[in-house]
């Protein structure tokens, strides 16, 4: 079963890189509610082995490209992310460690296999992935759009992607730079 659910994220990885056109540097926002994948409701059974096999999936597609990984907590640290220290300002960092009732297994998998991991309260995320429902939005830069993506499920969780864009302003005749979108 684990492995399955390593596939399937390393799977929604791959779609959602190619839907966004994520580039090197890009930063991609994750919750992820382990208890979902299992079938459960949401915050109810956090579940490291199943938050590992996540993680192990889509960390090994974000980082030989160089895209950066941001793992959203759950709202007991009020949905404080865990990244990288690389990406962070030393004004952002905030001090908490997760725990898998306090934080999630998923944000818990990252601070452990990251190399310098640091908490922050926000980020402006270019994409995102919703595992479970765990409500990423607050994450994603302006504009936010929706994509569709083949890999509908981690386990049982409902998958959800999304992609940033550049604000249109302008009317009618406006023209729009097409890279842009």
């Amino acid at each position: 079963m684990l492995e399955q659910i390593k596939q399937e994220a390393a799977a929604a990885a791959e779609q959602l890189c190619e839907a966004a056109k994520l580039k090197e540097g890009a930063l991609v926002v994750i919750g992820c509610s382990s208890s979902e994948v299992e079938g459960c409701k949401i915050g109810s059974s956090s579940n490291p082995e199943v938050a590992n096999a996540i993680f192990e999936g889509i960390y090994g597609v974000f980082q030989p490209k160089g895209i950066f990984l941001a793992a959203q907590c759950c709202e007991h640290l009020n949905r404080a992310l865990i990244i990288e220290r690389s990406v962070a300002s030393d004004d952002d960092i905030v001090n908490v460690i997760p725990q898998p009732k306090a934080g999630g297994s998923f944000a818990t998998a990252a601070y452990k296999n990251f190399k310098e991991p640091v908490a922050v309260e926000a980020i402006k995320a270019d994409a995102g992935l919703d595992i479970g429902g765990t409500l990423i939005g607050m994450h994603l830069k302006k504009v936010a759009v929706p994509l569709r993506i083949e890999t509908k499920q981690i386990g049982n969780a409902i998958v959800l992607a999304a992609r940033t864009r550049r604000k249109f302003v302008g009317g009618q005749r406006a023209m729009y730079d097409e890279e842009l979108m």
